[in-house]
């Protein structure tokens, strides 16, 4: 299996931020992989008051198995170009998700 596209991610004290697309309104929430650097990441929430942020930060705990309050948006809240910092993840965790 060849690696994962390069992925915009940075250590954090206590974790790791990430560079993310957000795809609203999609059939289901999930993380697709990458593309241009981005962690794409579908969500079935459509870009309201904030729901569509809060379903990205629960798909995104869920797929590194972090507590959904572990996860937030740090720049983008109202774009779907986003920065996202999880708490108690590390590069590699991330990476290694992205390789399954």
């Amino acid at each position: 299996m060849s690696d994962p596209e390069p992925l915009d991610v940075s250590p954090r004290p206590g974790g790791v931020s990430l560079a993310v697309h957000v795809k609203p309104r999609a059939s289901r929430s999930a993380v697709l992989g990458v593309r241009a650097g981005r962690l794409e990441v579908a969500v079935r929430a459509p870009p309201l008051d904030g729901a569509a942020n809060h379903e990205l930060c629960e798909t995104l705990a869920g797929w590194l198995d972090l507590q959904r309050s572990a996860v937030t948006v740090e720049r983008g809240a109202g774009s779907r170009s986003k920065r996202v910092l999880a708490e108690g993840a590390t590069a590699e965790d991330v990476l290694r998700r992205l390789r399954r």
